[in-house]
């Protein structure tokens, strides 16, 4: 039989003035002689790093039994429906964020570095383990690396015992003098996805109330005439996606037109709930990685020393002033929850990752993301015991529902080594590291 069907480009896009919309991966995207016909293209494998501020309750996070992840602690407990992706790793360490402050709790998180005491601009970190997984797994997409977060990043100078703002500010840095700022702003994140020309192009498109969508509405008619009907559907699924969230998007805009008077906590434009900002980005995240805009990306789900109060889960004191709870058992219920909060929102992206296909799998199947802080007990603001979990199956190359916990302290890098590993990027050491996590190591 001679089979003469071309493949779809993977890099297919659809234009339109002022729009772009990558498309995810099809059946067509298969070559018909390659032995892979039957079944989607191999897997590209992603890597996703998500920072929470200030630690944790350790005893509520820590999962009772080693080895096995039979029961969840109370603030992993969001995460049920998950747990055969989850794997909780405790014991685990960051020496250089010593002397234990909040800036060096968020710039050691992804580098494991030891941040230049300065107040000034001769500020100097590490190169960060996104940014290391990038120059190896992200250079064929359009975006090499993802940065965003929650909060502004308008503050300047001396942030924290002496340290420079930069080191609060960032997760990520691509060199120890580079350090890459987030982006908070769901709609310039959308533009940076699906837009052309400059951002404040990309902006002024996105503010129109036609979809960005209708712009590449021909080229959307032709591409379906091309395909299955399989791949009609997954192609008709996604743009529902990415309208959904546009509409999202606009909604939230609309609504600082409406109500234009100035909030702190948040960039003008974004959601007024701080649950529908954080799953506006998740859903971003989900679109990018489906898409395969990029395939590394750091989020910061609350920045660190932040005093966000959550009235939405009743604790109305702000989250920086409880950590320092001075072992007052209500403060630390309270730190609790906001704990427990943050991993339910987690537990949204980890759905959203389960139910969008990718090849023979799902994107929750083809990728790794941890979760945790670069903060243990932050009463103390040690750096030691760190609320750590690592989550999906990287491709078929990592199983959950497993607690690792180490008899003694284990530095972060050696986790970072390994995900690295487990992300198709090979290195001897990282930083501080010791090792790997073997246990991750063995499927």
């Amino acid at each position: 039989m001679i089979v003469t069907r071309k493949a779809l480009p993977r890099r297919t896009l659809l234009r339109g003035m002022g729009a772009t919309v990558a498309l995810p991966l099809l059946d067509a995207m298969v070559p018909a002689m390659t032995p892979t016909a039957a079944t989607p293209a191999s897997p590209v494998r992603r890597l996703g790093f998500i920072f929470i501020p200030m630690g944790s309750d350790i005893n509520r996070w820590t999962p009772p039994g080693d080895h096995s992840l039979t029961e969840l602690s109370p603030i992993l407990r969001p995460l049920e429906r998950h747990k055969d992706y989850v794997t909780v790793v405790t014991n685990m360490e960051l020496k250089n964020a010593y002397p234990g402050t909040h800036a060096t709790s968020n710039s050691s998180y992804l580098s494991c570095a030891k941040a230049k005491f300065t107040e000034s601009s001769d500020y100097y970190l590490g190169t960060t383990v996104d940014q290391i997984a990038a120059r190896e797994i992200g250079q064929d997409t359009r975006l090499p690396s993802l940065e965003l977060g929650i909060e502004l990043l308008d503050i300047v100078g001396q942030c924290d015992d002496g340290y420079a703002c930069v080191y609060q500010n960032n997760l990520s840095w691509s060199s120890p003098t580079t350090p890459l700022p987030y982006e908070a702003n769901p709609q310039k994140v959308f533009g940076r996805l699906f837009g052309e020309g400059s951002p404040e192009e990309q902006s002024r498109t996105l503010k129109k109330k036609a979809s960005m969508l209708d712009r590449v509405k021909s080229d959307i008619a032709r591409l379906r005439t091309e395909l299955g009907s399989g791949d009609r559907v997954k192609v008709d699924h996604y743009l529902d996606s990415v309208r959904e969230v546009e509409r999202r998007i606009q909604i939230a805009e609309a609504g600082v037109n409406e109500n234009p008077a100035p909030d702190a906590e948040r960039p003008v434009g974004v959601p007024a709930a701080y649950a529908d900002h954080v799953r506006l980005m998740f859903d971003l995240q989900v679109l990018a990685l489906q898409a395969d805009l990029t395939r590394v990306i750091s989020f910061q789900i609350a920045r660190e020393g932040s005093t966000r109060s959550y009235h939405e889960i009743g604790v109305s004191e702000p989250h920086h002033p409880l950590t320092h709870h001075g072992n007052d058992q209500e403060k630390i219920a309270k730190m609790a929850k906001i704990n427990e909060y943050h991993v339910s929102l987690f537990g949204y992206l980890l759905e959203k990752l389960k139910t969008t296909p990718d090849g023979d799998g799902s994107l929750l199947d083809h990728s790794i993301y941890m979760y945790g802080s670069g903060m243990g007990d932050p009463n103390l603001h040690d750096h030691i015991n760190l609320p750590i979990l690592v989550t999906g199956g990287a491709a078929g190359k990592m199983k959950g529902g497993r607690h690792i916990s180490y008899e003694d302290r284990t530095p972060l890098a050696n986790l970072h080594l390994t995900l690295l590993e487990k992300a198709g990027v090979r290195m001897d050491s990282f930083a501080d590291s010791k090792g790997k996590v073997e246990e991750l190591l063995s499927i």
